[in-house]
């Protein structure tokens, strides 16, 4: 059952990149709920957040080297295809989606460098 008040990993167990944000979250004992992102997309609330964090670049929230992207001609579409249309897409198409992705109520992220989510949970980077 998935904690409201717990922070939010959407992973894919065969990503690698997954799999080392799951390790720098217990590295520093920041408890999370791991969710399947092929079963269960982020919402478009949390999408939104994740944009929003991205400078509105939306290209940026999908998963430009999966096989979805490229068997869907999203390359194209992102040409063409509102916000609205492309954050309804991606909480439909959790494949779409650039993972990890990480949501609580202060920080959204997704996809895993370090120095990044370094500075977003206010660690200096080494």
């Amino acid at each position: 059952m998935i904690d409201k008040m717990k922070p939010k990993l959407y992973t894919l167990k065969t990503c690698s990149t997954c799999r080392n944000a799951i390790r720098f979250l217990k590295e520093r004992a920041i408890a999370f709920d791991e969710i399947a992102i092929r079963e269960q997309a982020p919402t478009q609330v949390e999408l939104h957040a994740l944009l929003d964090s991205k400078s509105g670049e939306i290209r940026r929230l999908f998963n430009t080297s999966g096989g979805d992207y490229k068997a869907m001609g999203m390359k194209d579409r992102l040409l063409e295809i509102t916000k609205a249309d492309a954050i309804k897409l991606l909480a439909t198409h959790g494949n779409l989606v650039k993972r990890p992705v990480y949501v609580d109520g202060n920080v959204t992220l997704n996809g895993f460098n370090e120095a990044e989510w370094r500075a977003a949970f206010g660690e200096s980077n080494q």
